[in-house]
């Protein structure tokens, strides 16, 4: 389940079906009887485990929010109990379960950030149509790796089919694949960075510097993606390289 795909339902108060009382939204259990409350708000994890917005997660913490709130929702406890109630409590487990899935990743969790302050998903053109990697827009921070890359790729491919033997084309693959690294690890120290500035700016910030902040995010992510896509442009170049036939390619079957 990915985070814009879970729309942020606006409500401020839940009502319990068994007494009718009013609940907070992110209360788990009605504060007037203790039942478990129907889930009300679709799309903020943080909340749900009782997070503030926040890109650095202790993660032992988080582990012990998800065992503390696994207990209190396990379907088990609530076998006997009335259908609302039993629905609840898997309605709500399988929510943890995804909460704790996508704030665990990094990534995800910037994503899941991006999505709840209503900036569009970090996707390339490309990729968001479907038409694939190789027809995403390069961002104009990569256009010198990846047009190297693809002259070397290319001269490479034409190597292999002329029958260059596979170690002399593995080795070029590995040198390829060294300035893409390099410029993966940047935007890793990067993303850590900007994160940490948005946990900075969380409560002093101005609107306009933490909107700046998020979009920086964004297109950190963008460019992150597209070398990933690279990285694994590498990775097949380099199973086909393996996959190569030491044998001349026009051998009779009959010998």
């Amino acid at each position: 389940m990915t985070p814009e795909s879970i729309p942020v339902r606006d409500v401020s108060s839940l009502e319990c079906r068994t007494c009718g009382a009013g609940a907070p939204v992110d209360e788990h259990f009605c504060p007037n009887c203790s039942r478990i409350l129907a889930l009300g708000r679709h799309g903020d994890y943080f909340s749900f485990l009782g997070l503030p917005r926040l890109l650095t997660i202790d993660a032992a913490d988080l582990d012990r929010r998800f065992r503390a709130l696994s207990r209190k929702f396990h379907p088990d406890f609530f076998y006997n109990a009335p259908p609302a109630e039993r629905l609840a409590s898997l309605e709500r487990s399988s929510y943890l379960n995804d909460a704790v899935r996508t704030l665990r990743n990094p990534i995800t969790r910037i994503e899941h950030l991006l999505a709840l302050e209503g900036l569009p998903p970090a996707k390339s053109e490309g990729a968001a149509s479907g038409a694939g990697p190789a027809a995403a827009k390069v961002p104009a921070s990569l256009l010198e790796e990846v047009f190297e890359l693809n002259e070397e790729l290319d001269d490479i491919r034409e190597q292999r089919e002329s029958g260059v033997p596979a170690s002399k084309l593995t080795a070029r693959i590995e040198a390829a694949r060294q300035p893409i690294e390099k410029k993966r690890q940047a935007h890793e120290e990067q993303l850590r960075q900007l994160s940490a500035r948005w946990d900075a700016q969380r409560k002093s910030a101005s609107p306009e510097q933490k909107r700046g902040t998020l979009e920086a995010l964004r297109e950190q992510l963008l460019e992150r993606n597209y070398i990933n896509n690279l990285l694994a442009s590498i990775d097949r170049e380099m199973a086909h390289t393996g996959d190569q036939n030491p044998e001349p390619r026009h051998v009779s079957s009959n010998g």
